[in-house]
């Protein structure tokens, strides 16, 4: 018999006002043409043009001057072919020139989906019982693009949960590509891609064992020019869309944790990052951090990378690398095992690895540990977050997939001192679709990316047929017997 569950009332749905203030371009020659027709304007028509949308967006954005006058700044390079001076434009000037260069974007407006919890870092101010918790979610807008957006939520005492209100603003992050590389792990990456081989040879002869993504920029760019052949300038193009992939993030500290969102930024993620897997991970020393494994998509191919950060505030992306970085459903244990990092993965697309590690960005040597064994999981099975430790071995919670494509939840035990041998697996699904939940953007899907254990309760945060999201708890210790009960584990 299947497992009691409880499912919560509390539903997210996608919110199509939540907006953000995007660089829109369409190529150099429309450019130029804007560009022109903006300057030819008397400064008291550019006045009454720009002043209402001032008025009008300023509601919507939390500083929309300073957005409009950095795409602004990213036309500079059109000004010379164009006849103006860009030093010498006014302020209203740049200021309605970067709203012609800018459109918003609905984050939220297709969906709402696939969540993982983790528990905040500011506790403070709380009853016995309660716990404040960060959620994670993949939010879809036009074009299926996907990003990381985030609510802060409470449990009480009981596992209830409230989700806190939004903000009134969104918020991309200041980027900053501060990154040194190795050359030897970057370009053993690079030699795993489809970049031409020669063309990485000529550039990893010219680099220094270490170099900054500056020096590399320059590097590529001057051998471009140099280079007649138009395709291989593209791949020339392809080894900084690589470095791309290392960057910073920073955000206001006046924002909310719901203003902020992880937009695609890198050439390599430019379709979306999706399916974000936080962990709470404790270091050696005692320090926490917190790490999230996400996948980066292109339009056509997909790279696993990895999210660092201690506040929520402040982010480091890291490409991730090795015979094990590839595929979906990478997910950090949260802690050392035996003195490596330990991931699990699913690099064959249907069955559950687990890697260790001396470095977190480089995971080689994959060791199958679960393959498709019930009825309900015979297409695939992975992992549905980071592992959770209890006393009775790692939990991992699983999806399954079977006949017509439906996702179901499942769990999952694995030893404690040596994950690679799972010691209890459900021969049935903790959680499927019901009537209410089947129908969405993609039915009958139910999908998590990371659950927590609070005051002997597992809860469950999980996406609805990958259109909004939900909530469920089991008993943890009801969920451990079964597992390690043999007659209902395989």
């Amino acid at each position: 018999m299947r497992l009691s569950i409880e499912r919560k009332p509390v539903k997210v749905y996608p919110d199509m006002k939540r907006v953000i203030a995007r660089f829109f371009f369409n190529g150099d020659e429309r450019a130029r043409q804007v560009i022109s027709r903006v300057m030819r304007l008397a400064p008291e028509e550019v006045f009454s043009i720009i002043s209402p949308i001032l008025q009008e967006y300023s509601k919507r954005h939390r500083n929309i001057t300073k957005v409009l006058n950095r795409h602004c700044d990213k036309l500079q390079f059109l000004f010379p072919e164009s006849g103006f001076d860009f030093e010498n434009l006014q302020l209203y000037q740049k200021l309605l020139l970067g709203s012609y260069f800018t459109h918003e974007y609905s984050i939220e407006s297709a969906a709402f989906f696939n969540p993982s919890i983790v528990e905040d870092p500011d506790q403070s101010e709380l009853e016995v019982g309660e716990k404040r918790i960060i959620i994670s979610f993949r939010a879809v807008g036009e074009g299926h693009i996907s990003s990381i957006v985030f609510r802060r939520a409470l449990l009480d005492k009981d596992a209830n949960l409230v989700v806190l209100p939004v903000g009134n603003y969104i918020d991309e992050a200041e980027i900053v590509r501060s990154a040194v590389y190795d050359k030897k792990v970057f370009f053993k990456s690079a030699f795993a891609t489809q970049i031409n081989p020669q063309i990485l040879k000529s550039v990893e002869g010219e680099l220094g064992e270490n170099f900054d993504f500056s020096v590399l920029r320059k590097l590529v760019m001057d051998a471009q020019e140099l280079q007649p052949n138009i395709a291989l300038k593209r791949e020339y193009e392809k080894v900084l869309w690589l470095a791309d992939a290392h960057y910073d993030l920073a955000f206001s500290l006046d924002t909310d944790i719901s203003d902020r969102v992880l937009f695609p930024i890198s050439e390599f993620e430019r379709k979306g990052i999706e399916d974000a897997r936080f962990v709470r991970f404790t270091e050696e020393d005692g320090k926490l951090a917190y790490y999230a494994t996400y996948t980066a998509y292109d339009g056509s191919a997909i790279m696993p990378k990895l999210i660092k950060t201690r506040d929520f505030y402040n982010f480091r992306v890291m490409p991730l690398y090795g015979a094990g970085a590839h595929n979906k459903n990478l997910a950090l244990f949260p802690r050392k095992i035996n003195g490596k990092f330990a991931m699990m993965a699913r690099i064959d697309g249907w069955s559950n690895y687990i890697m260790f590690s001396d470095n977190i960005n480089v995971w080689e040597n994959p060791v199958r540990i679960q393959e498709p064994k019930t009825p309900w999981e015979f297409t695939q099975i992975g992992n549905c977050g980071s592992p959770i430790e209890t006393e009775d071995g790692w939990l991992v919670i699983t999806h399954g997939v079977g006949p017509m494509r439906r996702y179901c939840l499942g769990a999952s035990l694995l030893r404690l001192d040596d994950p690679a041998v799972e010691i209890g697996h459900l021969t049935e699904p903790l959680l499927i679709p019901n009537k209410e939940e089947r129908e969405g953007y993609v039915p009958n899907v139910l999908y998590s990316c990371g659950s927590i254990i609070h005051n002997g309760k597992l809860v469950i945060p999980y996406g609805l047929s990958d259109y909004s999201s939900s909530f469920a708890t089991v008993d943890v210790a009801a969920l451990l017997q079964k597992l390690l009960d043999k007659s209902s584990a395989v």
